[in-house]
């Protein structure tokens, strides 16, 4: 399932909310009549033309018939002529740019209210009338996309549902029978026991991970994640942070390796907690899908201009092309099987994307040429690096 790049309509501001246009429509059904009044005279006035012109044939009629002298007639016949004509091209400008426009700005209106939201009036009239159709067009463009984000969130939020129910209910069902199992205390050795207990351990992690995940999630999704920012020499934090991920990957045998390119001091602004639960989200993927043995992790801290880039590299299958503007989706796995040995929870991505761009970074994935896959980290430097501790900012979401 893809998800919209962070776009939910509750975080949406700018955009038109559906309801409410519709509640302020039912609002303006009074003025209904008024434009109904409007449609009356304006067929008053189409008809009004062909009568006005019979008018003034009679008149010329008239004026030859009666006139005493031929001169005289001829006369009258150039006024009206000339009065028809003004009358003519007054009355084509005035239905070209007020009645004509104002009538398919009404067939708009009526289509919005049916909810068809691709509708669009052309316009090419200046003055006021071509801005209020210009401001209806863009209207309808942010009803339509307002209604996309809210289809789009409505199917991401079943679909959330169906996962939290499919990954509750696999380990908890695994946990439930093994319990039965060691309630009947049907073993056959003490061996058999304790690979019960192991497997109802590994699963409870499983699930508790997934609740962790599910609650941070729910939190930047809300912009209620509170982000406590410091001025970070950004080569002294991942020393640290690298001698930490060093030690708990060997252990795991995996080898890694920390390149750092930095040639000065760079500062950024940085909550060092957050930042490190998206680094480890990403080195917990490629161990995930990595292989099973040898696995290699390597990562590069360098600056590209006004930015900080960090890369984290492995030596896994990659991920196909088609995939690759996907993986940050929540609940989006590359193994529609999902084997048990690769079983994440679907949201560590997901959420490693939404902590790097609250720091006001990116993150990109790519794949290697020769294989594996390359995770780009980029964070904006710290331009005033020299600036006391008071510039720490705190960023509440």
């Amino acid at each position: 399932m893809r998800n919209n790049d962070r776009k939910h309509p509750q975080h949406q501001s700018d955009q038109y909310d559906l309801r409410s246009f519709h509640a302020d429509w039912r609002h303006l059904r009074p003025h209904h009549n008024h434009h109904r009044e409007f449609l009356r005279q304006y067929k008053y006035f189409r008809f009004l033309r062909p009568v006005g012109i019979l008018f003034s044939l009679l008149i010329l009629y008239i004026a030859f018939s009666w006139a005493g002298s031929k001169e005289l007639g001829l006369l009258f016949a150039a006024l009206i002529v000339i009065k028809e004509i003004i009358h003519f091209f007054f009355m084509w400008r005035l239905e070209k740019r007020i009645f004509r426009p104002m009538i398919s700005l009404k067939k708009g209106l009526d289509e919005v209210a049916r909810g068809n939201y691709t509708i669009k009036v052309s316009n090419a009239m200046p003055g006021d009338l071509g801005i209020v159709i210009d401001a209806f067009n863009e209207m309808t463009e942010k009803l339509y996309e307002s209604e996309k984000l809210q289809a789009e969130y409505e199917e991401n939020r079943k679909a959330l549902i169906a996962n939290i129910s499919h990954d509750l209910k696999t380990p908890i069902s695994a946990i439930q029978g093994y319990v039965e199992a060691l309630m009947e205390d049907s073993f056959s050795s003490a061996e058999s026991k304790a690979k019960y207990l192991r497997t109802i351990h590994h699963n409870t992690l499983y699930v508790n991970k997934l609740i962790d995940d599910l609650f941070l999630f729910a939190k930047l999704d809300m912009q209620k994640l509170d982000f406590q920012c410091q001025h970070t020499n950004i080569q002294a934090f991942m020393d640290d942070l690298i001698e930490e991920c060093r030690f708990n990957l060997t252990e795991q045998q995996i080898k890694f390796f920390y390149d750092s390119l930095l040639k000065e001091e760079v500062f950024i602004n940085l909550d060092g907690k957050r930042f490190y639960q998206a680094f480890n989200n990403i080195i917990t993927n490629a161990i995930q899908h990595g292989p099973a043995s040898g696995l290699v992790v390597r990562v590069t801290l360098y600056q590209q201009e006004e930015f900080v880039g960090i890369d984290i590299q492995d030596n896994g299958p990659g991920i196909p092309a088609d995939k690759l503007d996907f993986v940050f989706d929540r609940f989006y796995r590359i193994h529609t099987e999902r084997p048990k040995e690769t079983a994440g929870t679907g949201l560590g991505l997901a959420i490693a994307r939404e902590l790097i761009e609250a720091h006001g970074g990116k993150i990109t994935v790519r794949n290697n040429e020769n294989q594996g896959s390359c995770f780009t980290i980029l964070l904006p430097a710290w331009q005033n690096h020299n600036e006391e501790a008071e510039h720490e900012t705190h960023l509440n979401h």
